[in-house]
């Protein structure tokens, strides 16, 4: 098991988008995310600590303008909180090791799959594909990430 958590070095590696969002909560600009359109098979993880968070067999198009997820890759590795900013009643996700702000769940998902979508910044993490995973840490996931609908 690899030690996920936040570290200052982590944090300095960060671009100012990515530590707006990951660490004072903002939100990036709809249908701008690196990920929105990332059809590739592999895994999502946390930006700062590197804790797997979504597999690429989750991600479906919501058309809302930011990477969508129907469940997380392990629901231990994801946080939610209730967040009553902007004068709305949502609930916040956050990683759980690295304490990093992902975005924000819905019960708007696909039905078929749960229900839930998790609205994810694409600033909040780092996708790493199918062909890396083993050697990047990630091979206890690869039976997640294949597409098996």
């Amino acid at each position: 098991m690899s030690d996920y958590r936040k570290t200052p070095e982590a944090l300095a590696k960060l671009t100012p988008e990515q530590y707006r969002v990951t660490q004072e909560g903002a939100t990036e600009r709809p249908g701008t995310g690196e990920y929105l359109h990332n059809d590739k098979v592999g895994i999502y993880v946390d930006i700062v600590s590197g804790e797997p968070l979504f597999a690429s067999s989750a991600k479906f198009d919501s058309g809302c303008g930011w990477p969508s997820f129907t469940k997380p890759i392990g629901p231990a590795n994801v946080k939610e909180l209730r967040d009553t900013t902007h004068g709305m009643i949502r609930t916040e996700v956050r990683s759980a090791s690295g304490d990093s702000h992902l975005g924000h769940v819905f019960p708007d998902g696909p039905r078929d799959q749960g229900g839930l979508r998790y609205c994810i910044n694409s600033a909040s993490l780092r996708f790493v594909p199918l062909e890396e995973m083993e050697a990047a840490g990630y091979g206890p996931w690869i039976d997640q990430v294949e597409d098996v609908r």
